[in-house]
């Protein structure tokens, strides 16, 4: 869990500004096949600025992920970045892109991290770009050569196999 930070020093002061560290952990955040490894923080320098409307968080996090190849279901692990550029105000809309500003004057960061890292996760990460998959007859591997191949046959034709051959005698 990400700490809030004390930006009360900076609210109704348009124009200041501070830099602050994130290094945390961010627990249950992924998908099937891929996600952000729990046992590593989510690091990132941020820049808190006052603005008449609110504070603005932007700034680069970071993490590791833990991925599964969508098509070979091998599992490896990337670096990621995302950028972040957020307004914390005082009332945000309900159907709006703002978040809260604590009126004790603390920003809680959670959330923001988890909607900028949550919508950037890859849908169907691969292993390599030219990863051949597993087989679908087999189940081999074809990146470690675990099929043997097979003759692939188009299942629209794959009746005529069952018809017996007819000899002409003429």
């Amino acid at each position: 869990m990400i700490p809030p930070i004390d930006v009360s020093d900076l609210v109704g002061r348009p124009g200041a500004s501070k830099e602050h560290r994130v290094e945390s952990p961010i627990e249950g955040l992924g998908t099937e096949l891929a996600r952000v490894r729990d046992d590593m923080p989510v690091e990132g320098h941020l820049l808190v600025e006052a603005l008449v409307e609110g504070i603005l968080v932007s700034g680069t996090l970071g993490a590791k992920l833990a991925l599964r190849c969508a098509r070979c279901l091998e599992e490896f692990e990337r670096p990621f970045s995302v950028t972040v550029h957020e307004l914390f105000v005082p009332q945000p809309e309900p159907d709006g892109d703002d978040y809260r500003l604590d009126p004790d004057g603390s920003l809680e960061l959670e959330q923001m991290v988890r909607d900028a890292i949550g919508v950037e996760l890859p849908f169907s990460p691969l292993c390599r770009p030219d990863c051949q998959g597993l087989c679908p007859v087999c189940g081999g591997d074809r990146n470690r050569g675990e099929c043997p191949g097979h003759a692939e046959i188009d299942p629209r034709w794959a009746a005529l196999e069952q018809l017996e051959p007819v000899l002409d005698e003429n």
